[in-house]
C-alpha cells in the first residue's frame, strides 16, 4: 500500500471556487494559471521575471513552486515553499538507491530539512539550501556542484581539506554513474514534516523507503517559529465530561478554525480522545481519535472475515499506530496511515479509497504518467471497490503494536465466530519505533545515578 504520510486526513471537498491548489497532473491553463511577477535580479540588478504556481504533490500536500529568470544576464533560480501548515511531528524519510530508476524518484526537500548520505557520513545542513522540488539525481548533482564550487580556493588554503572534499565528490559522482554497483542510502530529516520521497511501488508499500515521525524539541520549534507547547494542566472529573474547544488555524486554507475534543469511554475497551475540526471558510473537515490511558504491554492483531454487507456496519477504532491489511486485494496500510479513526468498516474503506484516488492517482497521469502504473492503479481501485460492496469474501486484519485499536463484536459478550483477536509480544524494532526501549517503569529510582 502507498506510504501516505501520517498527517494526511480524510477531508470534505471544498467548493470549487475556494480551490487554490490543483493536482500536479491537472492542466493549469484554465482555472489556475501561472502567476507572472516582475522581480529584481540580484545578480545584475535589472528586472527579471518570476513565475509562481500553486500545486498539489501526490501522496503529499500543497506546495508553492517559484522560478526566476533574468533575460539580461541569464541568471536562473527555482525554489519551493510549503503551502500548508507545519505538521504536528517531524519526519525522517530514508530511501535505499539501488538502480538508475531510483535516481528518478521525485524529492520534495523543504527549507527546514537536512539531507544525509549515510554511507559517506556526509550531511547537508538545512540552512545551506532552500526548499526544492527535484529528483534524487538532481539532489546528488546539486551536492556535487556545491562542493566543487570552492575546491580551487581549498586547494590553496588547505590541501588536506581539499583532498577530503574531493573524495566525497568522487563518491557522489560514482553514485550517479553506477548506483546498481554502488548502492547508497539517502536520508531527509525534516522537523517541519514537509519533505517527501516518491514511492515507486504505489499503491503498494515501497520496501526501499522507511518513514519515521518524531516529536520536535523546544529548539526545533523555536527555529520553525513555533510557540512552545503549553504546560499540562490537571483537569477535574467535571471538565473531562465536557467538550473542549481549541482555537487554531485551518491546515488547508490557514484561516482561523476551532478543534473540538472530547474524552469518551468505549464499552469493552478503554477511554479514547476524539478530536474534530471544521473550517467554516473552505469547508475542510477532519476527525481523529487517540487512545487514552497506559500503553498496553502487548500488541494486538484483530482478524475479521467479511462475508456479507452487514459486516461493514461494525464500529471500528483504528488508532494512529495501527496498520490495516486485506490480503485478497493486496491492500496494506502502514502504521500511521490516515491517523486515528473512529468510524465503521465501510467508512474506513471508503476513506482509504478516497485517499488513494486523490493522492496516488495523479502520479499515473500527466507528463510523468506511465501506462503500466496507470493500469496498476485502476486495477487496484477496482478490487477495493468490490471489497467495499462485498462482491467477494475477504479478510480484514488490524495490527496494532500498542493494542489501541478496536473492532465491534456484534455477539458481545459471547465470542464472535467471524472475528479472532490475538495478542503478541512486540519485537525490539517495534519498541524502538515507539520509544519504549528507553522507558524504565520499575525501580527507576535505583538507576538515577547510572
Amino acid at each position: 500500500m502507498s506510504q501516505v504520510p501520517p498527517s494526511v486526513t480524510a477531508t470534505a471537498n471544498a467548493p470549487e471556487k475556494e480551490k487554490m491548489f490543483n493536482d500536479i497532473g491537472d492542466s493549469v491553463e484554465d482555472d489556475q494559471p501561472v502567476t507572472v511577477i516582475e522581480s529584481l535580479c540580484m545578480n545584475c540588478f535589472e528586472n527579471g521575471e518570476s513565475r509562481i504556481m500553486l500545486t498539489l504533490i501526490p501522496h503529499f500536500r500543497e506546495i508553492i513552486l517559484m522560478c526566476f529568470e533574468c533575460p539580461h544576464c541569464g541568471f536562473k533560480n527555482n525554489e519551493i515553499q510549503t503551502g500548508s501548515a507545519v505538521r504536528e511531528k517531524g519526519s525522517i524519510h530514508t530511501c535505499s538507491i539501488k538502480s538508475k530508476a531510483d535516481l528518478n524518484r521525485q524529492v520534495v526537500k523543504s527549507e527546514s530539512a537536512s539531507v544525509k548520505f549515510t554511507e559517506l557520513n556526509f550531511e547537508i545542513p538545512a540552512a545551506t539550501q532552500r526548499g526544492v522540488l527535484t529528483t534524487v539525481e538532481g539532489l546528488v548533482s546539486k551536492s556535487i556542484e556545491g562542493l566543487s564550487a570552492m575546491q580551487p580556493a581549498r586547494l590553496i588554503q588547505d590541501e588536506a581539506l581539499h583532498k577530503g572534499v574531493q573524495t566525497v565528490i568522487d563518491a557522489l559522482q560514482i553514485y550517479l554513474e553506477s548506483p546498481s554497483e554502488n548502492p547508497f542510502t539517502i536520508e531527509i530529516n525534516d522537523p517541519a514534516g514537509n519533505s517527501y520521497i516518491e514511492n515507486m511501488c504505489a499503491p503498494q508499500k515501497d520496501p526501499q523507503i522507511s518513514i519515521k515521525e518524531f516529536e520536535r524539541t523546544a529548539v526545533q520549534n523555536e527555529e520553525l517559529g513555533l510557540q512552545p507547547a503549553p504546560e499540562n494542566e490537571e483537569l477535574d472529573d467535571d471538565l473531562l465530561k465536557e467538550v473542549h474547544i481549541f482555537h487554531g488555524n485551518c491546515s488547508r486554507c490557514n484561516a482561523p478554525s476551532d478543534t473540538r475534543m472530547h474524552l469518551m469511554d468505549i464499552p469493552h475497551f478503554k477511554e479514547v480522545v476524539i478530536m474534530a475540526t471544521d473550517c467554516e471558510l473552505c469547508g475542510y473537515k477532519s476527525n481523529e481519535v487517540k487512545a487514552g490511558g497506559a500503553i498496553s504491554s502487548h500488541g494486538k492483531r484483530i482478524t475479521l472475515n467479511i462475508k456479507e454487507i452487514d459486516d461493514l456496519n461494525r464500529d471500528i477504532l483504528k488508532s494512529e499506530t495501527c496498520g490495516l491489511e486485506i490480503p485478497e486485494i493486496e491492500l496494506h496500510l502502514t502504521t500511521g496511515t490516515l491517523g486515528g479513526r473512529f468510524t465503521t468498516v465501510e467508512g474506513l474503506l471508503a476513506q482509504v479509497y478516497d485517499e488513494i484516488k486523490k493522492t496516488a492517482s495523479p502520479f499515473a497521469s500527466g507528463d510523468s504518467g506511465q501506462e503500466q502504473r496507470k493500469q496498476a492503479f485502476e486495477t487496484f481501485l477496482a478490487k477495493l471497490q468490490k471489497a467495499i460492496k462485498v462482491e467477494m469474501p475477504y479478510t480484514l486484519i488490524l495490527d496494532d503494536p500498542l493494542g489501541n485499536s478496536y473492532l465491534q463484536n456484534i455477539y458481545a459478550p459471547d465470542p464472535d465466530p467471524d472475528m479472532t483477536i490475538e495478542t503478541y509480544e512486540r519485537d525490539y524494532e517495534q519498541n524502538e519505533a515507539f520509544g519504549l526501549n528507553d522507558l524504565v517503569l520499575e525501580n527507576y529510582g535505583e538507576n538515577k545515578d547510572v
